[in-house]
């Protein structure tokens, strides 16, 4: 059984047509602890390896020289900080071993060549464990790389902040379905500024940049960004003039338009798998070529940015792990040869006109006291042309985070909530 906010947010990933169960939707149920326990271990000298054999039959391999430089005891690791003290100096790279065993508490024990004793969990030598499906669950479980795609037909996950506030499990739901889906609205925030600070504080910090810790989304004389003004925004991710754009946005609803004014997102990551789908040599050029952005002016203090970006970043495997594209700031300075400036226009045109089809927009109307909050290294997003009234001008206040920071909270609060498991 789940609470009704587990439930509220899995209702909505049902509704994306995704057949995921929750656990694997949103890594929200508490996984059961397996107790690992050791049949047998010996040390395979030729190799340099130390084989475990376990009570389940399974077998795992572990390699001297890690184990040697991982050793637990106080003279190598300062466990108030989970740090090493070893270094690497010190470290004999082609150690072998002298003695290993299997202790009566179900440990492992290992005298090294210098009568040096490390001893180690079997627990944590499990999750430690070679194999390429030990080393993925892994990586899965502290990064969370796994994203749900979705097109027009999603609803928006929703919790409430008040909640998101002060409970961990709603904090939790928050932060793992910004992680899978990119995109969460949070509801009931008073409708005044300030907010986007608070739920920062759950967080850790705010993102400073050229625009200050937090910046008013207004129509204004001389804008020096084109989001200040009324007239429509094009799908697009936020700063791609800074070599290391921020991870994630807040935006706050204050106050809506008189008319229009409807907020529009693609999820980046699907369109770009839909790109190199139906076109996989525009794909490849925007994987590959180094685009110019620029972004010039006064606000939180002056500024004259220049940075060059791949359209789309794709990891050693392939997979996207981050979109950069701003149409606003993308520069009239494009350092390319000759020969490739026509195939870039021709590779962005095909990646833009996919995420404008209408079967992969969602369209939404803020209300005063909404937070959007979103994953601005995959969801673009833009706005339709708005009409104001001086009693009713269009209103929201924004911030950036960095995933850096998102990701440490949310690992903080799975721990309370589920434990160490």
């Amino acid at each position: 059984p789940f609470s009704s906010l587990w439930g509220l947010v899995y209702e909505c990933y049902k509704a994306t047509c995704f057949s995921f169960p929750l656990h694997q939707t949103l890594g929200s149920a508490p996984m059961p602890v397996a107790s690992h326990s050791m049949r047998h271990v010996r040390a395979l000298d030729e190799e340099r390896l130390m084989e475990v054999e376990w009570e389940d039959g399974g077998q795992s391999l572990y390699p001297f020289t890690w184990l040697r430089d991982n050793c637990q005891c106080p003279h190598c690791t300062l466990r108030s900080a989970e740090a090493r003290l070893l270094l690497m100096a010190d470290l004999d790279i082609h150690t072998g071993m002298d003695s290993v065993e299997v202790t009566k508490d179900s440990k492992v024990s290992i005298v090294w060549p210098d009568q040096h004793m490390s001893v180690f969990d079997a627990e944590w030598l499990k999750k430690r464990c070679f194999s390429d499906a030990a080393r993925q669950a892994m990586q899965e479980e502290l990064f969370l790389n796994e994203r749900y795609y979705w097109d027009a037909t999603l609803r928006i996950p929703q919790v409430d902040f008040q909640e998101v506030l002060h409970d961990d499990g709603a904090a939790l739901a928050w932060l793992l379905a910004l992680r899978r889906v990119g995109i969460v609205h949070l509801k009931g925030a008073p409708a005044e500024q300030g907010q986007v600070a608070r739920l920062a504080e759950r967080i850790g910090y705010l993102r400073l940049t050229f625009y200050g810790h937090t910046w008013q989304v207004q129509d204004k004389s001389m804008a020096n960004n084109v989001a200040y003004t009324s007239g429509k925004l094009s799908l697009h991710t936020d700063y791609p003039a800074l070599h290391f754009a921020p991870g994630v946005q807040f935006l706050h609803c204050i106050n809506q338009a008189k008319e229009g004014g409807e907020s529009e997102v693609v999820d980046g990551f699907h369109m770009a798998e839909q790109l190199q789908r139906e076109d996989p040599e525009a794909f490849r050029t925007l994987t590959s070529l180094r685009v110019d952005f620029t972004d010039t002016g006064t606000d939180y203090c002056d500024f004259m940015l220049q940075s060059k970006n791949r359209i789309i970043d794709v990891d050693s495997e392939g997979k996207v792990t981050k979109i950069n594209y701003n149409n606003a700031t993308r520069d009239s300075v494009l350092d390319l040869p000759l020969h490739q400036v026509q195939p870039f226009y021709r590779a962005l045109k095909a990646y833009v006109d996919i995420m404008n089809r209408p079967e992969n927009v969602v369209t939404y109307t803020m209300k005063p006291g909404d937070i959007v909050t979103f994953d601005n290294w995959r969801l673009l997003h833009g706005r339709k042309s708005y009409i104001s009234r001086p009693d009713r001008l269009r209103h929201l206040e924004g911030a950036y985070l960095d995933w850096d920071e998102v990701m440490s909270r949310l690992r903080i609060v799975r721990r309370n909530v589920h434990g160490d498991a």
